[in-house]
């Protein structure tokens, strides 16, 4: 049987945070709640088990950043996923890259409504001049290859790429390297015991394939 559904105060447990960043937190799945009968933000089933689906399963990249500092940069930001949950929790700055308009009007009044000073892209990835960030996040995006190809445009020396990953990161591991050369890290899931989180570092272009 799946777990019973994480509350906010089952996630401050797991993940404990100030009663200021919680209100934060509770904050943003309100208003995806209010949202979501008019956009579709997030699958309906997993919206009935948020905090786990997606607010843990966001906050947990926060340390896997290893408090690298810089600009945070979440590709293709959708309801917010992770990029408004690491800015709640206190990294500054960061920056969201959504083009469909309607997500990115929740993402505007979700960052309003809870005070957190991000920059709002709403313009198609490709489109997006050189950020030089110190990590990129994405979070059920794209398969890794063309995670990369779209990340490799926003590098800077020292980058850091974090993708929540399921059960085929092998098969996409495989494949990206045939175009790219990485060190990467399988690190586990606090939301998905058949998942990891992919960290890596010192992408270029290169590999098996050439």
């Amino acid at each position: 049987m799946p777990p019973a559904a994480l509350s906010a105060e089952g996630f401050a447990q797991l993940f404990p945070v100030s009663r200021e960043t919680l209100q934060r937190l509770e904050q943003v799945v309100a208003l995806l709640r209010r949202w979501q009968p008019r956009i579709n933000l997030v699958s309906a089933g997993s919206l009935a088990d948020v905090w786990r689906r997606h607010v843990l399963d966001s906050a947990q990249l926060l340390p896997l950043a290893d408090a690298a500092p810089g600009l945070w940069l979440d590709l293709g930001s959708g309801a917010g996923f992770p990029g408004l949950i690491v800015a709640a929790l206190g990294r500054k700055p960061v920056h969201l890259v959504e083009r469909d308009a309607r997500k990115a009007a929740f993402l505007r009044e979700a960052a309003r409504g809870c005070g957190l000073a991000v920059t709002i892209h709403v313009r198609s990835i490709e489109d997006l001049p050189p950020l030089g960030a110190a990590v990129i996040s994405a979070r059920a995006l794209a398969p890794l290859p063309n995670l990369l190809a779209l990340a490799a445009a926003q590098l800077g020396p020292d980058t850091l790429l974090l993708f929540p990953k399921g059960q085929d990161v092998e098969a996409e591991l495989t494949n990206a390297s045939r175009c790219w050369m990485m060190q990467a890290e399988r690190l586990p899931s606090m939301t998905d015991p058949t998942g990891v989180v992919l960290r890596l570092r010192g992408l270029k272009r290169g590999g098996t394939g050439g």
